[in-house]
């Protein structure tokens, strides 16, 4: 029975992953076997990749990922950062704290290399070139539109010390291995071609595909990781079935085998001291948790499972349904950092976000050097979301991201979200755009289609996308369809620019036997409004004036707040004025967007308070 439910998962996942918008792309199957050496920190592979060439294109070489190559002195990764520590921010110099001046200082033990021994296509030897973190190969032969070849590749590797993501021995953790970005990765091919991104800082971006990972290792480590244990029962540590007996194969190492279908990248850590404890949350999904109580409490550690119960029926509800059979919650090396059905913490207070990285990012695995805010930015809003609903707390969940976000706006070194992940000029820029500014965006989407609109949005982008690589137009073209409305011009002055939203309440006067309130467009971002006037006797009507760009209006959202909607204001236009049959005498408050969710760069002129 377990066989035959693995094979249904296997089959849904791909069924799911085939009855999406149509637009190819590549696939691959790896199988690597994996021997380390813990005295050493290095380790062999043997690496078999199974490469379908989905696209009409004839691919004449292909490109790697040696993202360990990153952690060498003089290199790209060590460059910039160094170069970031001469730029002065708000926050003092501007380089990753992590990261500082570390990898120049780091001798030849502790530095983080992938050596390519041989490389083979279709049993042929190929020629490459090491181009740092990236691995240039010219085929003999080109690989037709359409067709599948097989790569076999022979590498051996050295752990780094802990700077980024992977590593080893990180002091505070004390975690002897956070084993991402570790392997040979193929480059994504998609319809904008090629993706060779070198590993400078940040994002990443891979090819969906299967992956078979054997790694032998000393006896005494306990993993955890992406994928499903395969032979549970030989290994113990908390993996093996209910009620069976290890047994452990002669000799001081252990082999453990992952399997994991339709995920685009495979992690790992270990370390001989890991706490293991699972929870089986729903009939289909296990979590685990491997920590140490090494710098924060196991009770800490052991709450993130309770919480994850509690928080998966409202994730799923609101965001869309969790794929895979497990999900591994990972003490690391290194702040958090998510991958498929996995994420590596240094501490507890990480778990969510990374986790909610599962849908986002694991799931709809955007390029996030591209689309930085549709990962970061998304999952930030979830967390948000996630948070108010443990805490059952009702107030504007997030109004840290929206002061976030005008901080930025203030700050004079916004750059658009469309700049590149690596491209950003400052590190004090790119945070704050890609987490705040991205989330900002989700919920001001709400205040433009209405909330109700945009939660359908969201839970249809997720079934649409899910395994296809999204960009930031398919996302706009969902939401355009759920919401009747034309949302382009949303994504042009949000994404695309760094202009910004201010208007302001510019004069009342009664006229006619009328009170009409003017207002005005400061900012050079035009946007619906919503503009609530509340009277003496505590009633309130609510003044809905479309944008011209819109096409649409949003329906009413609060049926006790009699609402009047207007014709469009003309984006060209800085005025308009709306009007009321009651007396200026019995008005007390006047306020453009009582909710909050339109990110006005200065609110102070939003709301005027009437002092009879």
């Amino acid at each position: 029975m377990k066989k035959y439910g693995s094979l249904i998962l296997v089959m849904g996942i791909h069924i799911l992953s085939h009855a999406q918008p149509d637009r190819w792309q590549q696939r691959v199957k790896y199988v690597m076997k994996i021997d380390m050496n813990e005295q050493t920190n290095r380790f062999t592979g043997k690496q078999k990749l199974e490469y379908w060439n989905n696209s009409p294109d004839t691919l004449t070489k292909v490109f790697y990922h040696l993202y360990f190559n990153a952690f060498q002195p003089g290199s790209m990764m060590d460059t910039r950062s160094r170069r970031q520590g001469t730029i002065t921010s708000g926050r003092g110099q501007d380089w990753d704290q992590r990261v500082k001046d570390r990898i120049i200082n780091l001798k030849p033990g502790e530095i983080g290399y992938q050596k390519i021994l041989s490389l083979k296509m279709n049993g042929r030897p190929q020629s490459f070139k090491v181009l740092e973190t990236i691995l240039e190969v010219k085929l003999d032969k080109p690989i037709a539109p359409r067709s599948k070849v097989v790569f076999d590749m022979d590498f051996e590797a050295q752990v780094p010390l802990q700077v980024r993501r992977s590593g080893r021995d990180n002091p505070t953790s004390k975690v002897r291995y956070s084993m991402s970005q570790w392997y040979p990765k193929l480059c994504e091919y998609d319809y904008e071609g090629w993706h060779p991104t070198p590993y400078v800082g940040r994002e990443f971006y891979g090819v969906w595909g299967d992956f078979d990972v054997s790694i032998t290792i000393d006896k005494k480590y306990i993993l955890g990781g992406t994928g499903y244990l395969q032979n549970p029962n030989q290994i113990g540590y908390g993996y093996e079935s209910a009620g069976a007996t290890v047994t452990r194969p002669a000799g001081n190492k252990l082999t453990w085998r992952f399997v994991a279908p339709n995920v685009h990248d495979f992690m790992w850590a270990a370390d001989p001291e890991y706490i293991h404890k699972t929870r089986k949350v729903k009939d289909s999904v296990t979590l685990h948790l491997l920590y140490k109580p090494t710098n924060a409490p196991a009770a800490a550690w052991e709450e993130v499972l309770d919480n994850a119960e509690k928080a998966l029926p409202f994730i799923e509800k609101k965001f869309g349904v969790y794929p895979y059979r497990q999900y591994s919650f990972i003490h690391g090396g290194d702040g958090g950092m998510e991958y498929p059905m996995a994420t590596l913490c240094i501490g507890p207070g990480a778990w969510l976000h990374e986790w909610l990285h599962s849908w986002y990012h694991g799931v709809l695995g955007n390029n996030e050097s591209l689309y930085g805010w549709m990962d970061e930015g998304f999952t930030t809003y979830a967390e948000d979301k996630v948070e108010a609903y443990l805490a059952k707390d009702t107030g504007f969940a997030h109004a840290g991201n929206y002061s976030g976000y005008v901080s930025l706006a203030k700050s004079g070194k916004e750059e658009p979200l469309s700049t590149h992940a690596d491209h950003f000029n400052t590190n004090a820029a790119y945070g704050p755009a890609v987490y705040s500014k991205g989330a900002v965006f989700l919920e001001q989407l709400g205040y433009i289609t209405g909330t109700p609109v945009r939660d359908k949005i969201l839970l249809q982008y997720y079934k649409q996308w899910s395994f296809k690589h999204p960009n930031a137009g398919d996302f706009i073209r969902i939401a355009e369809k759920i919401s009747d409305m034309k949302l382009d011009w949303y994504k042009e002055y949000w994404i695309n620019s760094v202009k910004t939203i201010d208007y302001n309440i510019d004069s009342l006067w009664e006229e006619g036997g009328k009170t009409k309130v003017r207002l005005n467009r400061i900012g050079l971002m035009p946007m619906p409004v919503d503009l609530q006037i509340t009277f003496k006797d505590g009633s309130k009507e609510l003044h809905y004036i479309p944008l011209d760009l819109m096409y649409g209006a949003k329906p009413i959202e609060d049926p006790a707040i009699p609402r009047k909607t207007y014709d469009a204001w003309k984006w060209t236009h800085s005025t308009y004025t709306v009007e009321t049959n009651r007396k200026l005498g019995d008005f007390s408050i006047v306020e453009i967007d009582p909710s909050l969710r339109m990110a006005d760069v200065d609110r102070k002129n939003n709301k005027l308070e009437l002092k009879w």
